[in-house]
């Protein structure tokens, strides 16, 4: 039964993958140039934050998948939204720091924040640990909701309607 585990906790991490190789060139060039607030985390926080948060919610896609005995009809509404969620997860990096649509980023991040609320939501009652392996996800997101906020305002020269 170890396999799935392995599978399920490294499945997030594939996006980031994705999401790092974009990000790579960006934060060296046009992250730099842009306004951000005081509170804007470093740079190296960021690849440390999200390995620690994938691997969270691989794990807790994990849990919930085993407390429902797979991928079955139970599991449709958690697994669906645990799927919407990250896939709104792996979205946000090409739109933000590939096309740097800093408004559309946003937008997306802010529905992101609500598909991981009702991930949370749909898994509680199926496993309370896998959801709480989501929460520090969710305040990470919200974090980065604000972050993104205060580049969109405060870079206008360089935001794209």
């Amino acid at each position: 039964m170890w396999l799935p585990m392995l599978g399920l906790t490294a499945l997030p991490h594939l996006g980031g993958l994705y999401g790092a190789y974009i990000t790579r060139k960006e934060v060296k060039n046009w992250y730099q140039t842009l306004q951000k607030p005081s509170w804007c985390p470093p740079n190296a926080a960021f690849g440390i934050a999200w390995t620690c948060l994938y691997t969270g919610m691989g794990y807790g896609s994990y849990l919930v998948w085993k407390a429902l005995g797979g991928f079955n009809e139970d599991a449709l509404l958690p697994m669906g939204l645990y799927g919407l969620q990250l896939a709104l997860n792996w979205a946000w990096t090409p739109i933000f720091f590939g096309a740097h649509k800093l408004k559309l980023a946003l937008i997306e991040i802010m529905i992101l924040n609500g598909a991981v609320g009702a991930t949370m939501l749909s898994w509680y009652p199926i496993s309370r640990t896998a959801t709480m392996l989501l929460a520090p996800y969710l305040s990470w997101l919200c974090l980065a909701t604000a972050l993104n906020y205060c580049i969109w305002r405060d870079n206008s020269e360089t935001k794209e309607e």
